[in-house]
């Protein structure tokens, strides 16, 4: 065995977690044509490690809504509907892939990254109303400095952003994607 060989188990290693994840996960590689070769295993094994970033980040980012108590208004339930619909595209694609749980799984996860930049902008945008507020003499970067710093986190709507463009990264050129049904 060579030290760069894809059945090397290093424990620290991206493949060891792959490979959890596909025990973990066995119907996925049922239904993947492309696994046979080493460049389309390591593929698959890729997109196995994105899809568990996905589905930790998801539930991580609902304990957090939750706990913040983030549903007072519809914008503040909006990513709480986008992480359970992308949870619900996750075991799609995991236990049946094909055109209609990939294409649902990329309509989610775009509409992760515009809630993701629509709250990035109400987070900003309530912060700088809060220091004008406060300070109705601000402007300028020291105002955006302090509305970066406020009390609303201003960039953590960006988590959301990045889980829906770790799902495009999944669904991106994805085998079952063009299978035709049957």
């Amino acid at each position: 065995m060579h030290a760069g060989d894809t059945n090397d188990r290093n424990e620290g290693s991206a493949p060891f977690m792959a490979d959890w994840i596909g025990a973990t996960f066995p119907v996925m590689t049922e239904h993947d044509p492309a696994s046979a070769g080493t460049g389309a295993a390591n593929g698959l094994r890729y997109r196995k490690l994105i899809l568990a970033l996905i589905a930790l980040g998801a539930l991580g980012l609902i304990g957090e809504l939750v706990l913040l108590e983030h549903y007072e208004d519809p914008w503040q339930w909006a990513p709480l509907a986008a992480l359970g619909a992308g949870l619900f595209a996750l075991i799609g694609v995991t236990v049946r892939p094909g055109p209609g749980t990939i294409r649902f799984l990329q309509v989610v996860s775009v509409t992760c990254v515009v809630l993701g930049v629509v709250g990035l902008w109400l987070h900003l945008s309530g912060n700088i109303e809060f220091e004008l507020e406060g300070n109705p003499e601000l402007r300028g970067w020291p105002l955006y400095w302090a509305a970066l710093r406020g009390a609303v986190p201003a960039l953590a709507p960006g988590a959301l952003a990045q889980l829906g463009l770790l799902g495009l990264l999944f669904a991106h050129h994805h085998p079952a994607a063009n299978r035709p049904r049957g």
